[in-house]
């Protein structure tokens, strides 16, 4: 039978396991990259496994999220990375190179590897033919000690591209239809693949558009062919080298197939709160404009936006923002004039970092309505509780910024041509290199910078309190917010966890203090979002015991295990109205039974019911040593 894409891939890593859909499989790992608002965990993680030097063929930390220097928080952290990165054989990319995912694709990423990142939106690098993980930082600080990174063996999904997009139609439509057919919930434990013909008149950019919020739909990842339009992508980027062609084999068989008609597709947008609340751009109302992302930040879509914006105005009640996913894109701009034209229009020019995606930064006015380019528009996620997020292409928020409403870009009449350049320019002069002498180089550490939690070993039993209980589609940002006022603080677990779902409940930091941790009771989908591993490392800071909910998000579930929290799920979903908030929930038998693999009794609401605890045999021994590093250091006995 013929293979996948992914399947050739993941059958070229395997290291552990067999391919074997809902198996645990160990991959062995090529690439690995962080951002700051996770990285620090990760590198302090990484540092506890006394690994003298990354094992990784490329290992890369990025500065591109905390940048707003208003505070020593953030500088310490990039000081404490960058020293780390020196000593360990990391490559440092400096603030104000790029977001992560724009910059690897750019001058790091090539077709058939595997790359696994602490941010969610890692994926971005299927649009180049890499098979692309977000995942916990203890995940990443394991692979790049040469570790395998562990997943269930996915299901294969086909979405089949026909056609070719017409005018004023983009790639971040492609990706809301396939959000709209998927939902937020449709990619857990898939990897979407895409095919056709339509695949062919996509470049790079655009496909790591779609493959970006693959993590939207809670796929495990998704990816493209590496093609022709590959190659020419490389060579521009001086890296031709890196090109092989990749392609699923005519006799693959996929698990579910989905199609999008390029020909019949028109402008979209996602409504608040989720980004699969998708409409037709036509049906909904005047919006206020920010624009730019690590979705559509690239020097294509920069081009189409400055097009737009040639010779016009932005409209007096809009704030219009750019910014530029990497110094490579905002460098071509100011040299081919298009930065001109987008200034003298009225814009705003941010940093080339992560920024108003997730709240530092142009957060909307009270009740505001802001339409973005970003991937998620989850509520509060902006920095304003109450702002209203619609998620559209950068020719939509373009067109919408002139009018001041929401405008079908088709209306502007002929759409800018725009071409892929043949040549990129390359500067690397802000990737810093590890040092030729790590012994020589000292780790720097600010005060600001505290442990990481561990957990304890499994109790014979357990009894507490229900500390929380949410409904579905909990996000990590519902768990614990990002944002200015908050970001700084991700090195800071203890004040951290003052702020852990102050938004759904503010008494719960106070509760888990007052019942000395417990358990949390949650719907379908909880954990979706943020690869954040803070949304489980601060549960257990502040004594969390267990999750029962009706089902998880992958990454965060095994953000969970890591940390030594136990992710239940019911085994009977009605069981989900028998609990309520501060009544007592017991696991009369929970050592026992997580060690024999079957399922766990629960006694709470007056009745004795049972619950699944889905996980592998690697991570049942992570659970009974109270978190991964635990079980690795009695491995290593």
């Amino acid at each position: 039978m013929g293979m996948t894409i992914a399947e050739k891939i993941l059958k070229a890593h395997l290291v552990d396991g067999e391919m074997v859909q809902g198996q645990e499989i160990g991959l062995r790992i090529d690439q690995t990259l962080t951002q700051d608002a996770t990285g620090t965990m990760a590198y302090l993680q990484f540092e506890a496994m006394g690994v003298d030097q990354v094992r990784t063929e490329r290992s890369v930390a990025y500065i591109d999220h905390n940048t707003l220097q208003s505070g020593f928080e953030n500088a310490d952290d990039h000081k404490y990375i960058g020293s780390v990165a020196k000593k360990h054989g990391i490559y440092y990319s400096k603030a104000g190179n790029g977001i992560c995912h724009q910059v690897h694709l750019e001058r790091f990423g090539a077709p058939g590897k595997t790359l696994i990142g602490s941010d969610s939106h890692t994926p971005t690098g299927g649009g180049i033919g890499m098979l692309a993980f977000g995942a916990g930082g203890l995940d990443v600080a394991v692979a790049m000690g040469g570790g395998a990174y562990f997943i269930p063996m996915p299901k294969m999904v086909r979405v089949t591209l026909t056609g070719k997009l017409q005018p004023w139609v983009a790639a971040k439509d492609i990706i809301l239809e396939v959000l709209r057919q998927m939902t937020v919930k449709g990619g857990v434990g898939k990897i979407v693949e895409y095919a056709g013909e339509g695949v062919a008149t996509l470049s790079v950019p655009e496909r790591a558009t779609i493959t970006n919020m693959g993590a939207e739909l809670g796929a495990t990842t998704s990816i493209f062919p590496s093609d022709e339009v590959t190659k020419a992508f490389l060579e521009a980027q001086g890296r031709g080298d890196a090109y092989i062609p990749l392609a699923s084999d005519s006799d693959a068989k996929y698990d579910e197939e989905y199609t999008v008609d390029l020909d019949k597709l028109e402008p979209l947008a996602a409504a608040p709160h989720m980004p699969d609340n998708v409409a037709g751009v036509a049906e909904l109302g005047a919006i206020q404009v920010n624009q730019g992302s690590c979705t559509n930040s690239s020097y294509y879509d920069m081009m189409k936006v400055a097009a737009i914006l040639k010779g016009k105005h932005v409209h007096p009640d809009v704030s219009l923002t750019i910014s530029p996913g990497s110094m490579q894109v905002f460098n071509m701009l100011a040299k081919n004039g298009a930065l001109s034209d987008i200034i003298s229009a009225g814009a705003r020019i941010l940093e080339c970092a992560c920024g108003p995606c997730i709240g530092m930064g142009q957060s909307p006015e009270s009740a505001g309505v802001s339409l973005r380019t970003f991937n998620r528009n989850f509520e509060g996620r902006s920095g304003t509780q109450d702002a209203k997020i619609y998620l559209v292409s950068p020719e939509t928020a373009a067109a919408s910024a002139l009018t001041g409403v929401l405008t079908d870009p088709r209306t502007l009449g002929e759409m800018p041509k725009i071409e892929m350049p043949a040549h990129f320019d390359i500067n690397d002069s802000m990737i810093i290199l590890p040092a030729e002498h790590p012994e020589k180089v000292e780790v720097q550490r600010g005060p600001n910078i505290k442990p990481f939690p561990l957990g304890e070993a499994l109790p014979d039993s357990y009894s507490g309190k229900i500390v929380l209980k949410t409904e579905d589609n909990i996000t990590t940002d519902h768990i614990l917010p990002a944002g200015s006022k908050l970001l700084p603080y991700r090195s800071n677990i203890p004040y951290y966890s003052n702020y852990c779902f102050i938004n759904v409940d503010p008494k719960f930091p106070a509760r888990c203090q007052e019942q000395g941790g417990g358990v949390i009771v949650g719907g379908s989908n909880y954990g979706q979002g943020s690869s954040r591993e803070h949304a489980a490392l601060v549960p257990l800071y502040l004594g969390v015991r267990a999750v029962l909910a009706k089902s998880f998000a992958r990454i965060h579930k095994a953000n969970l295990v890591n940390s030594g929290i136990i992710p239940l799920t019911f085994a009977d979903p009605a069981d989900y109205d028998a609990v309520e908030l501060l009544g007592t929930i017991s696991f009369p038998n929970l050592r026992a039974e997580i060690s024999a693999g079957g399922q766990i009794t629960v006694q709470a609401g007056g009745k004795t019911f049972m619950a699944d605890c889905d996980v592998s045999d690697r991570q049942r021994g992570a659970l009974l040593a109270g978190g991964t590093l635990n079980y690795a250091k009695q491995q290593s006995k």
